[in-house]
């Protein structure tokens, strides 16, 4: 088996699809100290993280945290069916449901340790044999996972093809459908149709699954979301929200009808045997929701779609000729991921490298991740981040790509 392994990193490597890790010596934050391949940290301008409003480093969470940990120790000690649902998870989930359901359906909401888990319990409870799962093929691993360990049927559809999708639906023959989606998507930034997914799936008796990673805390009423976005309550959605990317802090959140999370409760195993989250993480959850939902979250919101549209303003204006003349796209996105599309996985590691010797941290995204001939410049950017850091990185990336030759 050794051999076997080694041969497949082998050839990954000769792929330029070897996966490395790195070492974060400081906190998330703009400015971060990173151990780089060599064994040296280096303070590196960080585009990177999903981090979208800045609070992973927030004084009031970091307080947050500590004041969780003197009220509940360090760890939950056992899952939540047992004894380790604490006062923190119950008041976390009752703030969640609130703040999701303000004007519309009552919802309740059930939290995970991660977004993976939470996607894993979600599909592999709801998706039974008499189910079909409609699922983009752009979607987050993890609801690609949950599909494939449910035991409905799968159909994967053409990324945002509504017509084609209607068609497969309406010669579905199986008693319930499941649509599934990521709100905004992870790699490309654009966002679901959702209004008119949630049209088709009330034409045809479905219900419809969003992953809501990179909405929640950013789009939307106060931070609310991507359906908060556009607008949409109705008991056919079923949203899951992870709390690790725009909340600052770690783990996720399914919202839907309570008839949907009393049925997660009873069936779902990636939630009955798993270990709860910390409460004192919990705790720290909860202050962060505080600040979504407040003026300094709406402040901070605001500030992100200036960055955006300096970013968005700015590539044409100094990469333009750069971009013609080497074939790469920015991605039609109007969300704080905005991936530069060159290709290859040669291009993008070699671009990603320029750039940290530049002092920035721009990671490349290769196949699987991304569509094979699509490698990118994952670039995300967060209310940290200042006009300056815009600058610079815009003037870097002209750099990087005029020294590839």
């Amino acid at each position: 088996m050794l051999k076997h392994l080694e041969q497949q990193l082998a050839e990954r490597e000769a792929q330029s699809l070897r996966r490395h890790r790195r070492v974060a010596e400081t906190a998330c934050a703009p400015l971060q100290s990173v151990t780089a391949h060599d064994g040296a940290p280096r303070e590196l301008l960080t585009f990177c993280s999903n981090d979208y409003l800045g609070l992973a480093n927030h004084p009031l969470l970091i307080e947050a945290l500590a004041e969780g940990a003197r009220l509940y120790g360090a760890g939950s000690g056992a899952s939540h069916l047992i004894s380790g649902h604490s006062r923190a998870h119950a008041l976390l989930e009752d703030e969640l449901a609130e703040m999701l359901s303000p004007h519309g359906p009552e919802l309740r909401a059930l939290t995970f340790c991660t977004g993976y888990m939470a996607n894993l319990a979600l599909l592999t409870a709801l998706g039974d044999a008499q189910t079909t799962i409609y699922s983009d093929l752009l979607n987050h691993a993890s609801l690609i996972d949950g599909a494939r360990l449910a035991k409905a049927a799968v159909y994967t559809y053409p990324h945002n093809d509504l017509a084609g999708l209607e068609r497969r639906i309406a010669a579905c023959s199986t008693p319930r459908k499941l649509i599934v989606t990521d709100g905004v998507f992870s790699m490309d930034g654009d966002l679901a149709h959702l209004p008119q997914l949630l049209a088709l799936a009330e034409r045809h008796d479905a219900y419809v699954v969003v992953d809501d990673a990179h909405g929640f805390g950013v789009l939307g009423v106060q931070g609310r979301g991507v359906l908060s976005h556009f607008g949409l309550c109705s008991e056919r959605l079923i949203c899951m929200g992870t709390l690790g990317k725009a909340a600052g802090v770690a783990g996720a959140f399914v919202a839907a009808h309570r008839t949907v999370i009393d049925w997660l409760v009873q069936s779902a195993r990636a939630y009955i045997y798993t270990t709860a989250s910390p409460p004192a993480v919990v705790h720290a959850v909860r202050a962060s929701l505080r600040l979504i939902r407040g003026d300094e979250g709406e402040q901070r919101r605001r500030h992100l779609v200036e960055l955006v549209t300096a970013f968005r303003r700015g590539v044409p204006e100094v990469l333009g000729e750069l971009l013609s003349a080497r074939g790469w796209q920015l991605a039609a996105s109007q969300t704080a991921i905005q991936p530069l599309v060159v290709g290859s996985s040669e291009d993008a590691l070699a671009m990603s490298a320029a750039l940290e010797s530049q002092g920035l941290w721009v990671p490349a995204i290769r196949p699987p991740t991304v569509p094979s001939g699509s490698a990118r410049l994952r670039i995300t950017l967060s209310a940290a981040h200042g006009p300056g850091d815009v600058e610079r990185l815009l003037s870097a990336l002209k750099s990087a790509g005029k020294d590839m030759g």
